[in-house]
């Protein structure tokens, strides 16, 4: 799964906090003391990941640590990489055949990766080991390439809505429902937005909402409203809909003519983070990824979690990285049995006890499954009635087709939408145009 503005945020991820330690230097984690198998010769693994927060990247050695446990003969030298920096160094890594011999790809980023031929093919040990029959269908749909397996995944993120009950209680509005099938519709997440937007004379001390002005969630919602990214094969952008322009009119329209959102530069300008602004009461409502909820958790104020507005349909979409092994390594065997690790209940459940991550096994979704994960202390009341929202999310769109520049040129149109008066209308007519061009290539 972090990539565009959009994704940074995509990014990232938390890993299992089992009984045993990882010791840090240089950013590796260490052989564990237990002896490795009589006779054995000890396998070293490099693998990089990128890092989105120490709390991940902790989590992440946490995870490795007890695959090593498991495996003594086994030694994975994990190298967190800066996100910003991360695909390219990948691709020039393998490229240059100094590529690592398992790593994280993002799910935007798979398909094209794989296009490049540098991706060892997994198909024949997965299907001894795994079915993807096994996942939700957003993530089985993202690791099949055409009948084969270049990546696995380890859970599934999509956007969520979230709000800060203290505020939602001091005005006495009734919170979002979490149950997917009770969301508030687009009116009343509008009208609630009001209610909790405040102003001192001229100045707005307290915002009702914030998040949608990115793409990433904006794709969301234009899903909820019945439109579409792409035509049905991904070949060509097909975003200039009624339904598209509805979605996007209605986002701008929050912040200037109804004065309820700030814009991301306010946020700068003031030069907190949107899970601040939430934990502060600054802005009372805001649309993330679910990953935020890790952090949110650790905050020390009141936070729930509820499922998106929706338009037409109560919908999410879903994604998130999966790991894959460079072709050329010299460790296929060993790098697997770590990739079938890094995709085992055992692995996900600690990282989404932590509230990093949702599963993406359907085991995890049955009620006896979601016992092994839920966590009081970092999921909120109500949220065992939204798991579904995950379960049945689409697809995120664009970890479907391979030529990702288009994210790109949505950024760059979307930017002239919301900061610079360009008008909807043209802001979809030119972001289909562009794409189609690249698409096209």
């Amino acid at each position: 799964m972090r990539m565009s503005r959009m994704l940074v945020i995509v990014m990232l991820f938390s890993l299992i906090s089992a009984a045993c330690s990882s010791t840090t230097t240089n950013n590796t984690v260490n052989t564990p003391s237990n002896t490795p198998d009589s006779g054995k010769k000890i396998v070293t693994l490099d693998f990089m990941g990128w890092e989105a927060s120490p709390l991940e990247t902790e989590s992440v050695k946490k995870g490795l640590a007890l695959f090593m446990e498991q495996n003594p003969n086994i030694k994975v030298n994990y190298q967190p990489v800066p996100g910003a920096q991360y695909a390219q160094k990948l691709l020039t890594m393998l490229a240059g055949n100094a590529a690592p011999d398992v790593f994280f790809l993002g799910a935007t980023e798979y398909r094209s990766f794989q296009e490049r031929d540098v991706l060892l093919d997994l198909t024949a040990q997965f299907e001894l080991d795994m079915s993807l029959s096994d996942f939700i269908d957003s993530s089985a749909e993202i690791m099949n390439i055409d009948g084969n397996i270049y990546g696995v995944s380890s859970c599934t993120v999509s956007p969520v809505l979230y709000y800060n009950k203290d505020v939602f209680d001091k005005e006495n509005i009734s919170y979002p429902p979490s149950d997917p099938a009770k969301a508030w519709t687009w009116d009343e997440f509008r009208e609630a937005a009001k209610k909790l937007t405040v102003k001192e004379g001229d100045k707005i001390t307290q915002y009702g909402a914030f998040g949608l002005e990115n793409f990433y969630m904006t794709s969301a919602e234009i899903l909820s409203n019945g439109g579409s990214l792409f035509n049905a094969d991904g070949t060509k952008m097909a975003i200039n809909t009624p339904e598209a322009n509805e979605v996007m009119q209605s986002i701008l329209d929050l912040r200037v003519k109804d004065e309820v959102s700030p814009t991301a530069k306010t946020l700068e300008s003031v030069g907190m983070k949107a899970n601040q602004m939430l934990q502060t009461g600054k802005v009372a409502m805001v649309v993330d990824g679910s990953w935020a909820l890790q952090e949110l958790a650790t905050m020390d104020f009141p936070v729930g979690v509820a499922a998106l507005p929706s338009f037409q349909k109560s919908t999410t979409h879903g994604q998130a990285h999966v790991h894959s092994a460079s072709k050329n390594t010299e460790h296929p065997e060993e790098a697997w049995k770590l990739l079938k690790f890094l995709s085992s209940e055992e692995y996900q459940i600690g990282l989404i006890n932590e509230g990093l991550w949702m599963p993406n096994r359907r085991s995890l979704y049955t009620e006896e499954g979601i016992k092994k994960w839920y966590n009081e202390a970092v999921h909120p009341e109500g949220f065992k009635e939204m798991v579904m929202f995950f379960a049945e999310a689409e697809a995120y769109p664009f970890t479907l087709i391979t030529e990702n520049k288009v994210i790109d040129i949505i950024n760059e149109e979307t930017d002239k939408l919301w900061y610079a008066g360009q008008s909807v209308d043209d802001t979809l007519a030119n972001i289909e145009t562009r794409s189609n061009v690249e698409l096209a290539k």
